[in-house]
């Protein structure tokens, strides 16, 4: 254990136990290295009374050794239909949202799973038939966030050799015999044969991953050296030129590496917007990707656009949504451009801070007439995310400020003005 995870001695930490041998040998390991790990075991409920008999089983073993036991029912099957994922996700969700909160509520530095070398060499197949990417193909890492696996380098057969030799008592999973699921008929089926043909195929596999693993570093230090030189940060998220991408070789695989961590996956749409017109659009779960018109905007879903706030004649100042003062001038002299002198008179108090809408128009300080807001927006090259980020001051219906950029002259105080209400931006 501490060849391959020193300093675990600090730790608070917690062993996912379900009962197999894998997870029984490294709690065996844990304790032979003078750990004792809080333990925490999922029944998903999926077998009926040999669910209930192994969680009272590692009760039992948990109270024998003196460790803190967590145990926790899920209704997996109700999961996996309402989320619409099969039974294997839905118990992995399940049980990785249950460690997270275990992981808050108790302070647990760290989560010790027994994923082993058989485990990655299933997961690479399995990726490898639903068409993964380099890094899909590296297996499973042996760390990620809190997530430890220190079994990864030890094949199947090995830790069941010392489970026997430590004489490990384990439980046995029956599911885990049956072919149904695709893991379990690689495990049983597929892997077997390779194994048979190349006796040194467990050593060989572990070096291929090592340089899949070296060339996906050197492709993430090209990602992160294009970003580096071509993403713009933004108040509302970050914009790339169009320009910059489509002179890359190969955009499909930087449109994926860019944008799939904010779940944009398909990678046919984002092919398609690149090239499509101003103002299209994608979502994810979390965020929104807008073709511009020379750039990509990335922002999170904002849901503030009904927004509005009030401005009492009272309020001195306001932190929320601008950080704003406010004051009475006893003559007028003029301001910076963060600053807007106003005549009292004209005003409707409260004032409103609100979002734009596509009725919205107003008289531009120093031009004649009126203008649409939208015409404004596009005069002045506002981007989407800038016009949907604007806030307007508007008293009643009518449009004072386009807070920090254009005044409505109707509002403005001058020399003849009694009453001066200077507006300052914090």
């Amino acid at each position: 254990m501490s060849k391959y995870f020193p300093r675990l001695e600090d730790q608070k930490l917690l062993l996912a136990l379900s009962g197999g041998v894998d997870s029984c040998v490294l709690l065996d390991l844990c304790l032979k290295s003078g750990l004792l790990p809080a333990v925490a075991h999922c029944n998903f409920q999926l077998r009926g009374t040999a669910s209930e008999g192994d969680a009272i089983w590692i009760q039992n073993l948990a109270q024998k050794n003196n460790l803190k036991c967590h145990i926790q029912n899920f209704d997996t099957q109700t999961h996996a239909l309402e989320t619409k994922v099969s039974i294997q996700m839905a118990a992995r969700e399940l049980r990785y949202q249950w460690f997270d909160k275990l992981c808050s509520e108790n302070d647990y530095d760290l989560i010790l799973v027994a994923h082993h070398a058989d485990d990655a060499i299933e997961t690479f197949m399995i990726n490898t038939m639903r068409g993964s990417g380099l890094r899909g193909l590296l297996g499973i890492p042996g760390r990620r966030g809190k997530i430890l696996r220190p079994l990864l380098p030890f094949s199947r057969k090995e830790i069941k050799n010392y489970a026997r030799e430590n004489k490990i008592e384990w439980r046995e999973d029956a599911s885990n015999v049956k072919t149904d699921y695709l893991r379990n008929a690689l495990r049983h089926e597929v892997i077997p044969l390779w194994k048979k043909r190349e006796p040194n195929f467990d050593a060989q596999f572990q070096e291929t991953l090592s340089y899949l693993g070296q060339a996906q570093a050197v492709l993430d230090g090209v990602i992160e050296d294009f970003k580096n030189q071509n993403i713009i940060p933004q108040e509302q998220g970050f914009k790339i030129s169009i320009d910059a991408l489509k002179s890359l070789s190969s955009l499909g695989y930087y449109l994926h590496a860019l944008f799939a961590p904010y779940g944009f996956r398909n990678l046919a749409d984002l092919e398609k917007l690149v090239d499509a017109q101003s103002g299209k659009q994608l979502f994810s779960d979390t965020h929104r990707l807008i073709k511009d018109r020379v750039y990509l905007l990335l922002s999170s879903l904002d849901h503030s656009a009904t927004e509005s706030y009030t401005i009492d004649l009272e309020m001195s100042s306001i932190d929320h949504p601008l950080k704003l003062f406010f004051s009475h001038e006893k003559s007028f002299k003029k301001g910076d451009p963060k600053t807007l002198l106003l005549d009292k008179s004209k005003l409707k108090f409260p004032l409103i801070l609100r979002k734009w809408n596509q009725s919205d128009y107003f008289y531009p300080n120093g031009m004649r007439g009126r203008k649409k807001l939208s015409k404004y927006f596009k005069d002045e090259k506002f981007s989407l995310l800038q016009k949907e980020a604007q806030w307007l001051l508007c008293s009643g219906d009518d449009i004072v400020w386009i807070v920090g950029k254009r005044a409505d002259q109707r509002f403005l105080a001058d020399f003849d003005t009694l009453d001066i209400w200077l507006i300052r931006i914090g």
